[in-house]
């Protein structure tokens, strides 16, 4: 009995040490050395390649409809999560019909990406039809010739992997960075902080009367 229990203890230190401390480190190790861009959460000066953020149109490129059920709370912070409304809900059939209006008004065509939110409600991509039939809106604004806009997109665009998994896509955040180098003097895209959280706790900041940001804990503008 003695020694059983023994054995047992000296398996559950062992492997503690193994899976608790030396694999973690291990692991750490290997992002931080090959893979320390996507290890720190894929961040860039105006944030983070893997959060969506709201862009005010056709000045931008608009991704995502997520920050419309997102929750709110104390002091403005919006928490990421599951709070997807119900295929019958009214709230969302409201939602995608305010969301489309708005679109026309603009002079784009809505696409399903468009009026609709993403499962995770901080989805950074578009497909690339989302992304294209907002060029004559983003075009007329900037004056700018719509096949520069729509060099612009197949530039940006990340295609199926190995050719055949997943459809191609659009990062929005990615596509507005190309957008803003266009025009330097007139899109100036705030440099932000983001930090990383465990709990995925996100915070709205409306940067200026153009552009909204969806960052994670913390905005400086």
């Amino acid at each position: 009995m003695i020694a059983n229990l023994k054995r047992s203890i000296l398996s559950c230190i062992i492997f503690l040490i193994l899976c608790g401390l030396i694999y973690p480190l291990i692991g750490t190790a290997i992002g931080q050395t090959f893979f320390k861009f996507q290890a720190n959460g894929s961040q860039i000066k105006q944030g983070s390649l893997l959060v969506e953020q709201s862009w005010n149109g056709p000045e931008w490129f608009q991704g995502r409809n997520d920050g419309s059920v997102l929750t709110v709370g104390k002091d403005n912070i919006i928490i990421s999560g599951t709070n997807q409304p119900g295929p019958r809900s009214k709230a969302l059939i409201k939602s995608v019909k305010q969301r489309a209006e708005k679109l026309l008004s603009e002079g784009i065509l809505p696409k399903n990406d468009l009026v609709t939110t993403s499962g995770s409600l901080i989805d950074p991509d578009i497909t690339v039809a989302a992304a294209e039939v907002q060029v004559p809106a983003v075009a007329k604004f900037h004056h700018l010739k719509q096949e520069v806009l729509y060099k612009l997109i197949a530039q940006n665009t990340v295609q199926k992997q190995f050719g055949f998994l997943g459809n191609s896509y659009v990062n929005v955040l990615e596509l507005n960075l190309a957008l803003s180098k266009l025009n330097p003097t007139k899109l100036d895209i705030p440099k932000v902080n983001n930090t990383n959280s465990g709990n995925s706790i996100l915070k709205a900041s409306r940067v200026n009367k153009h552009y909204q940001k969806i960052q994670v804990n913390k905005t400086r503008t």
